[in-house]
């Protein structure tokens, strides 16, 4: 017995514990517009505080308490007041967009709904289904927005090469498992030569997304209720998109093949997966390493058990995703990033064939 392992984990457990706890509060403070009321706020007592966010003082009283346990807040004993640093809220508000964490914390207390069928799961088998995640999509595209509202038109889109000419001029792009349908309402509005279709089994999601391009006045995009590993499209479409779609799917490998026949010749598929490995120990390092297989475990994977899937898991990584790729028939795959977005892969890849469009160019040309 090695007393000082022992004990250098009792501390590493107490951490994990305080963690848990503290990411239950930071949910709170973003759910409650706390973090964005402190941001920029002189140092406050926590009646000022709390008239300003417009909430119940002895709850912010014990929230402030909490914050500054944990590290996240500070105080002064004196004035007894509460500051937040702003070196903290460039990670902790809405204004920090794609660097703001609280929107992940809100994940604990979401996953621990569904805490107990997980263990179920665990002794028999079989998963979770999706509709036991009402909130999921919902956080899900918060989070996205966050990203793809500060990059999807400057930096994801010159991955693909003229992919921007050739929106300007008018092509057919879908988004497979779209959720709400943010990308495409982005890319709508911004290219109204095109033709947009966003896809997913979430009719609740989807109607969000029309409601948003109807307000915008969007006349070139439609959203379906459609399983992603039913597409049952025949080149139709110039580019594909898929957002953190892919390892959520009971047979992914299905819906890479129905995005494939879907495509047009010499059409670009991007796949934004999770930036992992397929290999746990080359994972180990990553800084959300623990976030990431805990949400695989209690949301991704148990999700396409439930329907008798393959399981693949938030972390299934790089090597894997490649090699789907390549067995659906894609070619030319390139794995990259863009700056805002360091939780990511982005797959750029296309299939086989020369497109219309560069048919007619050698026709004419």
């Amino acid at each position: 017995m090695d007393r000082e392992k022992s004990a250098t984990f009792l501390k590493n457990l107490t951490g994990i514990m305080n963690g848990g706890a503290l990411s239950l509060m930071c949910s709170i403070g973003h759910k409650t517009g706390l973090f964005d009321t402190m941001a920029g706020m002189e140092p406050a007592t926590s009646q000022a505080i709390a008239d300003a966010a417009g909430l119940q003082e002895r709850y912010v009283r014990e929230w402030l308490s909490a914050m500054t346990a944990g590290g996240v807040v500070e105080h002064d004993v004196d004035a007894g007041t509460f500051v937040l640093p702003p070196e903290h809220s460039g990670l902790l508000t809405r204004a920090a967009g794609p660097l703001n964490l609280t929107t992940y914390c809100q994940y604990v207390s979401l996953l621990g709904q569904v805490e107990d069928e997980v263990v179920t799961a665990f002794r028999e088998g079989g998963g979770v289904p999706y509709d036991r995640y009402p909130q999921f999509q919902t956080i899900m595209a918060e989070s996205s927005f966050q990203r793809l509202s500060k990059s999807l038109l400057s930096q994801v889109v010159p991955l693909l090469g003229d992919a921007h000419d050739r929106m300007t001029e008018g092509i057919d792009v879908a988004d497979v498992g779209c959720g709400s349908g943010r990308a495409m309402v982005l890319l709508a509005d911004a290219y109204p030569k095109s033709r947009f279709v966003g896809f997913d089994i979430a009719g609740a999601a989807l109607e969000r997304g029309r409601s948003e391009a109807e307000v915008l006045g969007l006349a070139n995009i439609r959203f379906e209720v459609r399983d992603a590993a039913a597409l049952d499209e025949h080149e139709c479409f110039d580019l594909v998109f898929t957002f953190d779609a892919v390892h959520d799917q009971a047979h992914p490998d299905r819906m890479l093949a129905g995005i494939h026949r879907a495509m047009r010749p010499g059409g670009q598929y991007l796949c934004v997966e999770p930036k992992a490995s397929s290999h746990l120990h080359e994972n180990l390092d990553m800084a959300m390493a623990p976030m990431v297989y805990t949400i695989s475990t209690m949301h991704c994977m148990t999700v396409s058990l439930a329907y008798g899937g393959e399981g693949l898991g938030t972390a299934w990584g790089e090597q894997l995703a490649v090699e789907k790729l390549t067995n659906a028939g894609f070619v030319d795959i390139m794995v990259t990033g863009t700056k805002e977005d360091r939780g990511n892969h982005y797959l750029v890849s296309r299939k086989p064939g020369v497109s219309a469009e560069s048919q007619s160019v050698g026709q004419h040309g």
